[in-house]
């Protein structure tokens, strides 16, 4: 897995074979086509695997906040160490592509995208338990929307603040700042 997310990030997906995957990992690619079955099935795997490397750091960042003020402290630090990270920046972009162009890809995406939300969900749902399941779930979706914005923004252009966006989460989610 390791060489086949160095892969997708050196080189996008065309460079994900089963022959180039074998090669880096140096392991046999009738052993590759055992595991997974063939190419398609490595690749979806390379995806997940790409997701999580991804989107749990945030995700982990932000659920490890104990209170509102806390997360947006670490999304304060996330954002900067996101943006950069080449190899992050690149899996990005690579599974965005992939999702668009493979029915399959997507759907590993949307699976984990979903997963995050709900965990985003549920850790709102400690902060605000009055709240109604709608409800969180869609703070959660904003709250995702607006860190992907703020990531794909400060990537663009490293000199744009992030603290008027992180105000406005705050505001979300609860917190005068």
């Amino acid at each position: 897995m390791e060489a086949g997310l160095a892969l997708l990030a050196e080189g996008g997906w065309p460079a994900v074979t089963t022959r180039a995957v074998a090669a880096r990992g140096g392991a046999n690619v009738g052993l590759i086509h055992y595991h997974f079955g063939g190419l398609p099935a490595l690749r979806l795997e390379i995806a997940r695997r790409a997701g999580d490397t991804v989107m749990t750091p945030v995700v982990e960042a932000l659920l490890a906040a104990p209170d509102a003020r806390s997360a947006l402290d670490a999304m304060r630090g996330v954002v900067p160490r996101v943006t950069g990270d080449e190899r992050v920046v690149r899996l990005s972009v690579e599974l965005i592509a992939g999702a668009i162009r493979q029915p399959e890809l997507g759907d590993a995406l949307r699976e984990g995208l979903r997963e995050a939300r709900g965990q985003v969900a549920d850790w709102l749902g400690t902060l605000h338990p009055h709240w109604p399941a709608e409800r969180r779930a869609g703070a959660a979706m904003l709250v995702a929307a607006l860190l992907d914005g703020m990531v794909l923004h400060h990537l663009l252009d490293a000199e744009l603040s992030v603290e008027p966006a992180l105000a406005a989460l705050g505001e979300l989610i609860g917190v005068d700042s």
